[in-house]
């Protein structure tokens, strides 16, 4: 006889740009309970704009034909005010994307204004601990902007998403070591979403399937030249590697890591004490400009907290590379910032 077990109070989840190619392969997970627990129920409230509403309504008739017991409701709408309402976690895949002949300050101003919008909106009507990940580029600029005109939320609950970078990451050294993923742990993403991070692999290890004694990646992969340099630049370019074999870009993999970052967050790692990558807002830790959002590595003990791991050595090596993600993250956020500035005027 089978045993219907108790579920707790439905999670409210707004995902913006929900009629895309990314919210298909990620809604699944997010109402199956992969992402906020077995059982927790989930309300999903879809926001798009206005030329996406028949696909988005086909979504919902899709998520309601998957037979989900976690699906709580669907709420499909092009008015962040009606997306955000109650909204206890949110997850932004819609932004504006960089087109034929565009000027990286006019994709900055088209971002600053969306993300404007919805952060006012978020502000208004949202639960004030909401937990937020921005996915669409420039993500760690875009969540700038939504914290900016989101006073209500806490600073540190607007995150942005590097764990796509670090599961990139992760994979490579693998494979180059000849042992499965799970086996690598503590491979760090440093910085923006972009060309410059920086994959970093200093406190990294590698897990003996024998013994289950960790040994740091320089001693298992002593090809120095290797993790300076193809390795780094395999994992910066990964994103435009698959935009150019697909013709469209990362969707599978990207839910993949949406789920990873806000399963972490709100129910901790799988692995107690792990470290993972999160672009949070920096506190000035490791000689980062306060307020940047940076990708740090992190650990998630659950309940929706996390914490910016302090301590770890940097060398001359990986000091450089920080400075350069950080110095175009600040580059980013002044022209940002002056487009909001501008607009307003």
């Amino acid at each position: 006889m089978s045993v219907i077990t108790k579920k707790n109070e439905p999670v409210r989840v707004c995902v913006t740009g929900a009629a895309g190619q990314l919210a298909y392969s990620l809604l699944l997970n997010l109402a199956r309970g992969v992402v906020f627990g077995e059982d927790t129920p989930v309300i999903l409230q879809l926001l798009d704009i206005n030329p996406g509403m028949e696909s988005l309504n086909g979504v919902r008739m899709e998520l309601e034909d998957s037979a989900l017991p976690l699906l709580a409701g669907v709420v499909c709408t092009s008015d962040p005010e009606v997306a955000f309402t109650g909204a206890q976690a949110a997850i932004f895949l819609g932004a504006m994307p960089r087109r034929p002949g565009m000027e990286r300050s006019d994709l900055l101003k088209a971002n600053a204004k969306i993300f404007r919008e919805q952060g006012e909106a978020m502000n208004r009507v949202a639960s004030p601990d909401i937990k937020c990940v921005v996915v669409g580029n420039p993500a760690n600029t875009n969540a700038l902007i939504l914290s900016k005109y989101a006073p209500r939320v806490p600073k540190e609950n607007i995150t942005a998403l590097t764990r796509l970078d670090a599961n990139r990451a992760r994979n490579q050294i693998a494979l180059r070591a000849g042992v499965s993923v799970d086996r690598t742990l503590d491979v760090l993403i440093w910085g923006n979403h972009s060309a410059t991070q920086y994959p970093d692999v200093s406190h990294a290890t590698i897990v003996c399937a024998e013994t289950g004694a960790r040994r740091p990646v320089s001693e298992v992969i002593t090809d120095t030249e290797w993790l300076h340099g193809e390795f780094i630049e395999t994992v910066q370019q990964r994103g435009a590697a698959i935009l150019a074999a697909r013709k469209l870009s990362s969707a599978m993999s990207a839910a993949k890591a949406v789920a990873d970052h806000m399963r972490d967050w709100w129910m901790g790692s799988e692995r107690e004490g792990e470290l993972v990558s999160m672009a949070v807002p920096s506190d000035g830790s490791y000689g980062i400009a306060e307020g940047l959002i940076f990708s740090f590595p992190v650990r998630c003990p659950g309940g929706g907290k996390y914490e910016i791991v302090q301590g770890l050595e940097i060398s001359d090596f990986s000091r450089g590379k920080l400075q350069k993600t950080e110095a175009e993250l600040i580059s980013e956020r002044d022209e940002a910032l002056a487009c909001v500035a501008a607009d307003s005027a």
